[in-house]
């Protein structure tokens, strides 16, 4: 669901305004073109505000009191449909007739890889930590990238640190493309310095994504698949 699908209709009606006039309006253009009062405004203004989709930008003068004009913040922006996921199947279809299923596996798999040794190069120099610590920072990170972790997971019976999440950013992607999984497991596993499994997945039918971090030695990054949920 798009968030402005969420934020509802009159809101939206602010939003759709502020995306055709980039330079921003004020509460009378507001109140006019909705054909609302300005005190309605101001409301709706205030709501969109604490919810960082609107933002006060510069005044103008007007002859007299000068005019405050609101414009959509970066979040206000983003909060209109994208096609991303349009996109990347393409990307995905392309690499796929390239270098085959396969291939196109171990080269998301590298590139998951990749990215992890990135987000590790951002911690803190000399920080070492446990592989529930990085498991703990990751699930941090995920929270950030969009999934929505369950941070009361219970650990595996023997202690084994685990990451549940109700949702998946890739969904919609990964039932078309499987093998896109292969970028998740590999930032999991190189981003904790552990041997990830992948014991539920959504796209193949459980009710949540959940991997396991063991404290072995991680295996190679190609050969890291999902297994069928449990």
């Amino acid at each position: 669901m798009e968030m402005t699908d969420m934020i509802g209709v009159r809101h939206r009606e602010f939003l759709e305004l502020l995306i055709k006039n980039k330079t921003g309006l004020t509460v009378d253009n507001f109140s006019k073109a909705l054909g609302i009062t300005r005190t309605a405004v101001r409301q709706h203004l205030a709501s969109l505000e604490a919810n960082t989709l609107v933002t006060k930008s510069i005044t103008r003068p007007s002859g007299g009191r000068p005019e405050q004009l609101y414009i959509l913040t970066e979040k206000g922006n983003n909060s209109f449909p994208r096609q991303y996921s349009w996109f990347a199947q393409l990307l995905i279809g392309m690499l796929e007739q390239e270098a085959g299923e396969e291939g196109a596996g171990e080269r998301l798999a590298a590139l998951g890889e990749k990215v992890a040794k990135q987000l590790r190069a951002n911690e803190a120099a000399g920080e070492n930590l446990s592989v529930s610590g990085q498991v703990e920072k990751l699930a941090a990170l995920m929270e950030e990238l969009g999934y929505r972790v369950n941070r009361n997971a219970p650990a595996n019976i023997k202690g084994i640190p685990v990451i549940e999440a109700d949702n998946c950013v890739f969904h919609d992607l990964a039932e078309k493309h499987p093998q896109v999984c292969r970028f998740d497991l590999a930032l999991l596993s190189t981003f904790t310095d552990s041997k990830v499994v992948h014991e539920a997945c959504m796209v193949k039918g459980a009710n949540v994504c959940r991997f396991r971090f063991d404290t072995d030695e991680p295996e190679s990054i190609s050969s890291i698949s999902a297994p069928p949920a449990k």
